[in-house]
């Protein structure tokens, strides 16, 4: 900063050339310091599935008695650690981690690993592998067969059910009537007309 020599001038004055080469040496130092920084972006992992369950049923229907003291991660909805935040619902919980900030708090990118065709081939023999576990492979014979089999066993045993009802009414018209019982109360006895 410079001054004229007249005294009526207060005003200060400004030495552009000097600022200018200032500006400039400044600007030279942070092109320096940003060449030797290392500029290489941050690597993130493809996107993975995830190897957890999610657990979206621990606090249905419970209640929670929140004060001003109730840390977050206590505190009414989902909590999530990784960003430090809570989700008030499950449906909005869900869609945080899956979202773009949560992945990007994992360290992933929110790019996907493209699969070779022998990977789809291998996934495809253990998925058909699974299936083949889960399914019992019948004939249509050997089905109907076992149905008829099913059948003549309930039909037995319907027939057998019958015979023990038959019985035990056989059982109690053969019992001794106390008939001095049957002569007080008016009737000739307890057992029923029917044979």
């Amino acid at each position: 900063m410079s001054s004229t020599g007249r005294p009526d001038d207060h005003r200060r004055k400004w030495n552009k050339d000097e600022y200018e080469k200032l500006a400039r040496k400044r600007l030279m130092d942070d092109l320096e310091d940003d060449r030797s920084k290392d500029l290489s972006p941050v690597k993130r992992e493809m996107l993975k599935q995830r190897d957890y369950r999610v657990d979206l049923d621990s606090k249905l229907g419970k209640s929670v008695v929140i004060t001003k003291a109730t840390p977050s991660s206590q505190s009414g909805g989902y909590y999530c650690n990784v960003c430090d935040c809570v989700v008030k619902d499950s449906i909005n919980f869900l869609d945080h981690i899956n979202g773009k900030k949560h992945q990007r708090n994992l360290g992933m990118s929110m790019k996907i690993e493209r699969s070779s065709l022998d990977q789809v081939k291998k996934r495809f023999e253990t998925n058909k592998k699974k299936m083949e576990e889960k399914k019992k492979d019948y004939d249509l014979e050997q089905r109907l067969r076992e149905l008829k089999e099913e059948e003549e066993k309930l039909k037995e045993y319907r027939k057998e059910k019958k015979k023990d009802k038959k019985r035990k009414h056989d059982d109690l018209e053969d019992e001794p009537q106390n008939d001095e019982m049957a002569a007080l109360m008016g009737f000739s006895g307890f057992g029923s007309s029917k044979k």
